[in-house]
């Protein structure tokens, strides 16, 4: 499993997950990238779940943890690109009807009012 954090525009970013979300070692990796996200200052998040085909209450969690950071820090969580396996989980644990979810990157970030501005924050 990875986690990867883009920055976008000024209050931007797509935190890009692969990979299998399961119990073992990744909750302190998973930790460690929520304490990383905070620490960008984004209030705006979009979750890429497009390469993710299972979840488990490891990866619950961090959902969870992400989506209550960001609505505790007066911003928006949501998720794109949800296979219908995880969408599943997402549904059974009710978290389909608190996260909005959105079939691409564009319609997530649309509906967030968030900008993808991804060359703005790289250095030329």
């Amino acid at each position: 499993m990875r986690v990867e954090i883009e920055l976008g525009g000024s209050d931007t970013c797509i935190v890009r997950l692969q990979g299998r979300f399961a119990t073992g070692s990744d909750a302190p990796y998973l930790r460690g990238k929520l304490d990383e996200l905070k620490a960008s200052g984004r209030r705006k998040v979009v979750a890429d779940f497009g390469d993710v085909p299972y979840l488990d209450s490891t990866g619950i969690s961090f959902v969870v943890s992400c989506y209550t950071a960001m609505a505790n820090a007066g911003g928006q969580f949501v998720l794109s690109r949800v296979s219908a396996r995880v969408m599943e989980v997402l549904r059974l644990t009710k978290l389909a009807e608190l996260i909005s979810s959105y079939p691409d990157e564009p319609s997530a970030l649309a509906a967030i009012g968030g900008e993808a501005g991804r060359a703005a924050d790289r250095p030329a």
